[in-house]
C-alpha cells in the first residue's frame, strides 16, 4: 500500500504551527484545503489530552461555523489521532499565511472561554463528560503565545 502525504512529514523535525497538509479538487473542480494545527513538538514534548482535545474541539468548531468571514468555508475540524493537534478543512484555495487571524481569533477565543462548553450535555454529546476544558485553554494560550503571534517560517511551512 502506498503511504499517505501526510506520514512522509519528519515529525522528528515538524515544530508546531499551521501547515497546509493537503489541497484536493472535488468532482465539481472545487478546492479543500486541508490544514495541519500541529500544537505539540511530535515526539519531543508530550502530546495533549484527549480530553484537552475534544473540549477544544467542540470549542473551535463552534467559533469557526459562527466566524462571520469563514463560516461558509469551514468544512471540519479535528482532533489528530496522535493528540498533536488538530486538522482544519477550509473549502477554498489558502495558504498558512491566508488563515493566520482566523486561527489566532479561535485560539484566543478558546483561552478565554469560561462557561459551559457548547454541546457538553448527553443529549448532544456521545461522550459529554470526556472533556478538560482549563487543559484545552492553556494549549491554546500556549499556541497563541508561543507559535501563532509570531510565526516563524517553521511554524508555516514543513521541514524540507
Amino acid at each position: 500500500m502506498e503511504k499517505i502525504a501526510s506520514f512522509t512529514i519528519d515529525h522528528n523535525r515538524l515544530e508546531p504551527g499551521i501547515f497546509l497538509s493537503r489541497q484536493d479538487h472535488t468532482p465539481s473542480g472545487d478546492v479543500v484545503s486541508t490544514f495541519d494545527i500541529r500544537m505539540t513538538r511530535p515526539n519531543r514534548e508530550p502530546a495533549l489530552s484527549p480530553e484537552a482535545l475534544h473540549a477544544m474541539e467542540h470549542l473551535a468548531a463552534t467559533f469557526l461555523r459562527n466566524d462571520p468571514e469563514w463560516k461558509d468555508r469551514v468544512v471540519y475540524w479535528g482532533p489528530m489521532g496522535c493528540c498533536t493537534g488538530n486538522y482544519l478543512l477550509l473549502a477554498g484555495d489558502y495558504s498558512s499565511g491566508d488563515i493566520l487571524p482566523l486561527l489566532r481569533r479561535t485560539m484566543a477565543f478558546v483561552a478565554g472561554f469560561e462557561g459551559e462548553v457548547p454541546g457538553a450535555t448527553p443529549r448532544d454529546c456521545g461522550n459529554f463528560s470526556f472533556m478538560d476544558l482549563p487543559a484545552a485553554r492553556d494549549a491554546a494560550r500556549r499556541y497563541l503565545m508561543e507559535i501563532l503571534a509570531e510565526p516563524k517560517p517553521e511554524n508555516l511551512n514543513y521541514p524540507a
